[in-house]
């Protein structure tokens, strides 16, 4: 061992001596277990005072390489090879726990692991069934459909120009003046949240939701520094605005029709109430209205057919209603407000898939969308009174919920806070996915999202018995 640190390097002798030991450890020519000489003889072979030798040694050991053992001297530690690792690569961990996008709640985790099973019940999943995705009649149309070597490429920037064309014609049954420029193809409604979030507002922005809000689920606006303020749309809603916007930015977002999670759908009066209100405090809403064309009765006017100044930013997509794999929905706004988020989508992703883009312009043009959301309106129907009539069954002792008006849901509130973590958990033991009220708005231990449109038949049956079963056990241990 006659290595000796160079006095006219950069690096100082600790450091040296540091790179050196390392190295060493690294070849394995000092494996695990190895014991160091003394620290005098060290720093004679060195050729350096002690005190270099000891905080070398010092910092080996806080990197874990080398540990010391009372009484018996200084030895290379058997995890050595493993705390080498750790110094060589970028501490990801680090990273991850400092990064800007806040990861999903442990719950809502579990829920994205376990849906992709095919053991478990899945009684909260806000998706179709496989056999209600319209599979033949979309594989179909890739048959009809003839693509030009454009409709391969990229799209524009805010979309297939006649797939815009057709939901301006299509949003106008729904009272929407839009025009192909207010419109902006996007990969779901989440990516418009997204855009939104990042285009449009600034940090320590307000974002305005219900206290039970789908929003709570997912991050959009929370991870890029808004702040979520949940609010209750009473008669001094205006009042409350102005008062908790202050001078900062703000939005409103709402679920008017159907509403995720609870299946609320607002009167008209409610909407210009709360359309009123954010116009008084120049706050502009964005209507989430993915559902709508799954409601069991006629629908009542959107927010945005009222919006006569551009306040409303208006959201809708295919993903409930045709396939959520397409990923193709739409954001219609004022010109420069689409502009500028077409221009941010196209740094991030540029542009939603062409191909998808022309199935769905297809079924809208051929009338084949419409035809099939009449189809599917009355099987949902069917499955809510299925599952409607299983709780009538054995719920009305332990829970109470009010009859579903369309979508994928029924709000099922227990008559006790019994719906925590462990609940959760207990039903998942048991193969039953449910998604809890707790994700939605943080204080709600009493509800469940119950879900009719993706389980079989046979599967709603067997998961609200076990759900059933739960809740008793459940309630019988509060009782205690």
């Amino acid at each position: 061992m006659s290595w000796q640190p160079n006095r006219r390097s950069d690096n100082t002798l600790q450091q040296q001596i540091v790179q050196w030991i390392t190295a060493n450890v690294e070849r394995g020519d000092w494996a695990a277990g190895t014991k160091l000489p003394t620290q005098r003889q060290l720093a004679m072979q060195f050729d350096v005072n002690r005190s270099t030798v000891q905080q070398a040694l010092e910092e080996l050991k806080a990197m874990g390489i080398l540990e010391a053992k009372v009484g018996s001297g200084v030895y290379v530690t058997h995890n050595s090879w493993h705390a080498l690792i750790q110094q060589t690569q970028p501490n990801w961990q680090t990273y991850i726990e400092t990064s800007i996008h806040k990861p999903n709640y442990h719950t809502i985790q579990l829920i994205n692991e376990y849906e992709q099973r095919k053991d478990v019940i899945r009684l909260g999943t806000g998706e179709l069934a496989p056999s209600l995705l319209p599979t033949e009649q979309i594989e179909a149309s890739l048959r009809e459909l003839s693509f030009q070597p454009k409709a391969l490429g990229y799209s524009s920037p805010q979309g297939n120009d006649q797939l815009r064309k057709a939901i301006c014609k299509y949003v106008q049954k729904r009272g929407i003046p839009a025009e192909p420029q207010n419109v902006c193809i996007v990969s779901g409604a989440l990516q418009a949240l997204q855009l939104i979030a990042v285009g449009l507002l600034e940090q320590g922005s307000i974002v305005f939701q219900e206290p039970t809000s789908y929003l709570n689920s997912v991050h959009p606006f929370q991870s890029v520094g808004m702040q979520m303020i949940s609010i209750e749309r009473d008669v001094q809603l205006a009042q409350t605005l102005a008062q908790r916007k202050r001078k900062k930015q703000a939005v409103f977002y709402a679920i008017p029709t159907l509403h995720n999670p609870t299946g609320h759908v607002w009167t008209t009066r409610e909407k210009e109430q709360l359309y009123e209100a954010c116009q008084a405090s120049r706050i502009p809403i964005v209507e989430d209205d993915v559902y709508h064309e799954l409601l069991f009765e006629e629908a009542s006017p959107p927010l945005k057919a009222m919006d006569n100044s551009g306040q409303v930013l208006y959201i809708g997509s295919v993903s409930k209603t045709l396939s959520p794999g397409l990923r193709i929905g739409w954001l219609i706004g004022p010109t420069t407000v689409i502009e500028r988020l077409a221009d941010i989508k196209m740094q991030t992703d540029y542009g939603s898939s062409a191909i998808s883009q022309e199935i769905v312009l297809h079924w809208l043009q051929s009338g084949k969308y419409e035809k099939h959301l009449a189809g599917l309106r009355q099987q949902l129907q069917e499955r809510a009174d299925f599952t409607e009539q299983l709780l009538k069954e054995k719920f009305t002792d332990v829970a109470n919920w009010s009859k579903p008006r369309g979508g994928f849901y029924i709000w099922l509130k227990f008559h006790e806070p019994l719906v925590d973590k462990d609940f959760f958990m207990k039903l998942l033991q048991r193969q039953v996915l449910i998604n809890p009220g707790y994700i939605y708005d943080p204080q709600d231990h009493q509800h469940i999202r119950l879900s009719y449109a993706y389980a079989t038949y046979e599967e709603l049956q067997e998961g609200v018995q076990i759900l059933h079963e739960c809740a008793v056990e459940a309630i019988g241990r509060k009782s205690k």
